[in-house]
């Protein structure tokens, strides 16, 4: 259960503007691996061309080493062992367990699976008790909390991460940071975290990756990135000194 997921040569453009310049990457099964850089650098893009929401002008993205099939169900398939945490997620109409069981459910898992599956989801983010609570009063916290449950309640073998804990307070992201790692450990899927918060990327990444106007600048261990980048620019970036 889990993926390897390498990019070569991506190109993504909106209009005039080239967001991703030839992006390439590999990421490792079973790593937690981070992409950090500044707002604008492209870092969200480069995750939702990895989801299927967005089709690079040039390049290629490997799942296990291949690309994509065409064959629609095939297709399906591979994006079913793909999930993602968006920044300001989405929830449905209904509970909290309705929108956790909501992929269970059009996978076709039921009765004492699709329970059992959906309360410990739940409980592995800390929302056993907000279970029957309408997601419309839920607070940002609580709401971003179901929707990684929701995302891991299927069991994805790469898990995307967009900045899902930005704007929280430090209990969720305290709550959500051990969920994540629970998630890797149990299951060894790969995850790529994206943000700009490096002490988040200290705490939870083995390699780290700066990207930086479109393109990789250094990829590094963790420590190494941290504490003796070979960039200067990726020095000026962890040291708080660029001017973006």
């Amino acid at each position: 259960m889990t993926m390897s997921l390498a990019a070569s040569g991506l190109v993504k453009s909106f209009g005039a503007r080239t967001v991703l310049e030839g992006i390439d990457l590999r990421v490792e099964p079973g790593e937690i691996f981070a992409i950090v850089g500044p707002s604008g650098a492209g870092k969200t893009t480069l995750l939702r061309c990895v989801d299927f929401l967005l089709r690079p002008e040039a390049g290629t993205i490997l799942y296990d080493d291949a690309v994509a099939p065409s064959d629609l169900a095939a297709r399906i398939a591979l994006r079913r062992r793909v999930g993602m945490v968006a920044q300001n997620p989405f929830l449905f109409r209904g509970t909290a367990a309705y929108n956790v069981s909501f992929g269970l459910c059009i996978r076709d898992v039921e009765g004492e699976e699709l329970t059992r599956r959906t309360a410990d989801a739940l409980q592995g983010v800390g929302m056993a008790h907000l279970a029957g609570a309408r997601a419309s009063v839920l607070s940002a916290g609580e709401a971003q909390r179901v929707a990684f449950a929701r995302a891991a309640v299927v069991r994805p073998d790469l898990l995307l991460l967009d900045e899902f804990t930005v704007n929280l307070d430090p209990s969720n992201v305290n709550i959500l940071e051990a969920a994540v790692r629970e998630y890797n450990r149990s299951t060894g899927a790969t995850v790529v975290l994206v943000t700009h918060n490096m002490f988040q990327a200290k705490r939870l990444a083995g390699r780290v990756a700066l990207l930086l106007e479109g393109r990789i600048v250094e990829v590094g261990p963790v420590e190494e990135f941290f504490e003796n980048p070979r960039d200067p620019r990726t020095r000026a970036f962890v040291r708080g000194e660029f001017a973006y």
